[in-house]
């Protein structure tokens, strides 16, 4: 008995035709692509994106090598000196300028929502180079932005830096008991 084989071309589209009674006439083919090429818009679009991260990356990087003086900038926290805790961000300073210098473990250690914000914005701008420089667009970004509305990013950055200043607020409490 021979096996069957499926055979494999990187640029077709896969169709699975199949139906049924609850299902739209629209949804009965289902064609599955992950790239496609980017259009002028998106690139462009990517392209300032890019740019942008290109200069906050930049920023980050002089601050975490000294030429800036983030101390010059960024005045002591208020809250700490007035109740003697941790604010919500407090660390995130600390956390981007260790994430800077490689030291990517002490980033989550210090402030966990700044490290998760510092590898989003990494992998925020190799999606917009790919895009920017070679033409390369993730169409399941598409479908996942659709889905996800501004609230609810809104509530899940929320809750991210409620945690982490749980995680922070935790470690500062313990350490005054010590």
């Amino acid at each position: 008995m021979p096996y069957l084989q499926p055979v494999y071309n990187v640029d077709t589209t896969v169709e699975l035709a199949y139906s049924n009674p609850v299902m739209e006439p629209s949804q009965q083919l289902n064609k599955s692509k992950v790239f496609s090429r980017a259009s002028r818009r998106q690139r462009v679009r990517a392209t300032i994106v890019l740019a942008a991260l290109a200069v906050l990356f930049g920023l980050i990087h002089l601050m975490a090598t000294g030429r800036i003086d983030s101390d010059r900038w960024l005045d002591p926290c208020g809250f700490k000196q007035r109740f003697a805790l941790p604010c919500p961000t407090c660390g995130m300073t600390t956390s981007v300028l260790a994430f800077a210098r490689g030291r990517i473990f002490e980033s989550f250690y210090i402030q966990p929502a700044a490290a998760l914000a510092c590898c989003v914005m990494v992998i925020a701008a190799f999606l917009a180079l790919l895009t920017a420089v070679f033409g390369i667009y993730f169409r399941s970004l598409d479908s996942l932005f659709s889905q996800i509305g501004l609230k609810h990013l809104i509530l899940a950055l929320i809750i991210l830096i409620a945690a982490a200043w749980a995680v922070t607020l935790s470690r500062a409490i313990i350490h005054k008991s010590l």
